[in-house]
């Protein structure tokens, strides 16, 4: 008879200056992230693929360092496991099925979500689920509004083409269907409150 392995404990900070080296080195660990992309990708100037990953690894570092890129790393101690990417749509702009979207788009959301990464080793875990509801708390903490997510059915496309997370994990957390810009794609919204200001 085998001991259960025991339940990760999953922490969140933010990606900032501070936690730039376990980021980096989750990152490195994945070979750069599909291709080299550094989670650059979903940003304005996007993932040079012609130019070597180290550029894309400065673009974000710079981001970090102005303050103009979020996400909710999930740790396990000292480890980075995973992260959630979240931002202004300004700040997000290149959304998967983009085209899709701006055809049947009315009003922009205040925050979306794009890029969602679970590190080799730790997928299957409640690692993605524990990096959107940290998301869901920075953007509390951040004033709060409308949120916006782009997920597939994970039953219908490969875990690693996931990029935007899994549908059934956005919906275990409270965002609805809006509507559908893809085959396996939707738009899916949720409201988060302000977080409330500490008494005292």
């Amino acid at each position: 008879m085998t001991a259960a392995l025991p339940e990760p404990t999953h922490t969140i900070r933010a990606l900032d200056e501070s936690t730039w080296d376990a980021f980096a080195a989750l990152v490195e660990r994945n070979n750069g992230v599909f291709g080299g992309c550094w989670c650059i990708g979903f940003h304005p100037e996007g993932a040079d693929r012609n130019a070597p990953a180290e550029l894309n690894r400065e673009r974000k570092l710079a981001r970090v360092r102005a303050g103009t890129t979020h996400a909710a790393l999930v740790f396990d101690g000292d480890d980075c496991l995973g992260w959630c990417q979240f931002g202004p749509p300004a700040e997000l702009p290149w959304i998967k099925n983009r085209a899709a979207y701006e055809k049947t788009l009315t009003n922009l959301p205040d925050w979306r979500i794009a890029c969602c990464f679970v590190g080799k080793g730790h997928r299957r875990r409640g690692v993605a689920s524990a990096g959107l509801a940290g998301a869901l708390e920075l953007i509390a903490s951040l004033g709060g509004g409308t949120v916006e997510g782009y997920p597939e059915d994970a039953a219908s496309v490969p875990a690693g083409f996931l990029f935007h997370g899994a549908l059934s994990t956005y919906e275990k957390l409270g965002f609805v269907r809006d509507r559908k810009i893809g085959k396996h794609r939707w738009v899916v919204t949720r409201v988060v409150e302000p977080a409330a200001e500490p008494s005292g």
